[in-house]
């Protein structure tokens, strides 16, 4: 569906450029209410009512970066008094918050939605009275699902963007607009000809090489989370963002006194030559084979085992030697 939907942009301090794609949605909840706060993004699912984002990675479309890296970039604006449905005259916007948009330990914080928050607080100088008065254009980064196992099977993977808006007081006081927005990423056919194929991914294609591969797929989705090893957290002492992680494992003094007393590094290798599984904190953190509590949990915390071929990811790679660079057989 082409076409943006959106109201006529009037010359305000927000930028009212449309992606070509991209058509205006309510996000549900009441119909009265539902203009209050409107979404203007690539909806495309089902066909004869869009109210989804189902993009595969790398179609322009709806992927910003037109690239097959495993990740769907989702445009994303968020659009006050919308006049999108004439039925809906509810206008005066007076705030709007993101949910998992705080780095308190929510589990479920996502650094696109506290992004997405602040380009709001940013672009929309409540009370927002005018019409169709939208933000910048913001992205939602939604990465798909694997590869796993011997044939780098991928699938789907998605996103849930909630919001609640509140309206200024007014002669049938406070209203309130919660939306939802389903945001998947997928990733292409094996033979784009052929719409019951596999999807298979090739790490080569998605990752630049073996540490990439772990930093993005299993650091970055797993770890570098809220509440455990992100900036905010950096919990044990341990930041695995992109850019700290391998300073801060490889042949790096554990935090947890019993694994130092043990005479384990978080990582323990000879650079580029060979590594110790046995004395590599993280392989018993991951395995769970911990010899007691005082070492603490199994990670990642409170979630299920980590895949058994992002486990083994690791563990090639430290017997390589933990390489910044290039790819470890048995790991593509």
């Amino acid at each position: 569906m082409k076409g943006a939907l959106v109201g006529g942009c009037l010359a305000l301090t927000v930028a009212c450029a449309t992606p070509a794609s991209a058509i205006v949605i309510g996000g549900g909840g009441s119909a009265s209410t539902d203009c209050l706060l409107a979404l203007s993004v690539d909806a495309n699912y089902p066909v004869a009512t869009p109210k989804q984002v189902r993009c595969v990675d790398g179609d322009t479309a709806c992927d910003d970066d037109g690239v097959v890296n495993g990740v769907c970039d989702l445009r994303i604006r968020l659009c006050a008094n919308s006049t999108f449905n004439p039925s809906c005259t509810l206008s005066g916007l007076a705030s709007v918050t993101v949910e998992h948009a705080l780095d308190n330990g929510d589990p479920k914080f996502d650094p696109d939605f506290q992004g997405l928050q602040n380009r709001v607080n940013t672009d929309f100088g409540f009370p927002v009275d005018t019409a169709d008065t939208c933000t910048t254009m913001g992205i939602i980064h939604v990465p798909i699902k694997g590869p796993l196992g011997s044939s780098n099977a991928c699938g789907r993977q998605k996103k849930t963007l909630k919001l609640r808006a509140l309206s200024s007081s007014g002669p049938n006081g406070i209203k309130e607009d919660k939306d939802t927005l389903k945001l998947y990423c997928e990733p292409p056919l094996t033979d784009p000809n052929d719409p019951t194929s596999n999807r298979h991914c090739d790490p080569t294609v998605l990752f630049t090489g073996t540490f990439d591969r772990i930093q993005r797929q299993v650091f970055n989705q797993n770890c570098a989370v809220s509440g455990c090893h992100d900036s905010q957290s950096q919990t044990g002492d341990l930041l695995l963002e992109t850019g700290a992680s391998y300073n801060n494992l490889v042949n790096h003094a554990p935090a947890n006194f019993s694994a130092l007393n043990a005479g384990w590094l978080r990582v323990t290798v000879v650079p580029n030559v060979s590594g110790d599984l046995d004395t590599s904190f993280i392989v018993h953190k991951l395995d769970g084979d911990l010899p007691d509590l005082t070492y603490g949990e199994r990670m990642p915390l409170h979630r299920g085992k980590l895949h058994a071929t992002l486990r083994d990811l690791i563990e090639l790679w430290i017997q390589a030697g933990a390489p910044t660079t290039g790819w470890v057989p048995g790991t593509f």
